[in-house]
């Protein structure tokens, strides 16, 4: 009897960029963070914020219930997304986002907009047969008019 064939997954362009446009879904809607999870690789995972970097899951939990309490009414909007190269199973990656969000900070009277148009690096891999985020990096970000700072 033939063993049945075993298809091997592969990273795809079409792939890499669901995975961007997702990722940014996610954060925009605050999602649980055991499904933000879901877009980042299990071991190895690396971020550079403006805030700073985190390692690791346990870094990223951190870094996410901060934002969350912070910034609300958050819109990101994906103005390009370049996928590098592909090669055994990963990818460069760089994204041009505009974020848009409100962050209120006691006792102000109002909250305040904040508007950036974020330039980043990602290495993306697939990990069990999903494109996951491994390395992610907050390149420059440019403030719109009229924006409050961070």
């Amino acid at each position: 009897m033939p063993t049945p064939q075993v298809q091997q997954q592969q990273l795809s362009e079409a792939a890499v960029r669901r995975l961007v446009e997702d990722w940014y879904r996610a954060l925009d809607r605050h999602d649980p963070v055991e499904d933000v999870l879901a877009h980042l690789v299990g071991d190895g995972l690396v971020m550079h914020f403006p805030e700073g970097t985190t390692r690791g899951r346990e870094g990223f939990r951190s870094w996410y219930d901060a934002v969350t309490h912070r910034f609300f009414d958050e819109a990101h909007t994906v103005l390009t997304v370049d996928v590098g190269e592909i090669r055994a199973g990963a990818a460069e990656v760089r994204v041009l986002v505009n974020w848009q969000t409100r962050t209120w900070n006691p006792p102000a009277a109002t909250s305040s907009w904040l508007g950036f148009d974020a330039r980043q690096s990602w290495s993306v891999v697939l990990e069990d047969g999903t494109p996951r985020i491994r390395t992610y990096t907050v390149d420059s970000l440019s403030a719109m008019p009229g924006s409050a700072g961070l």
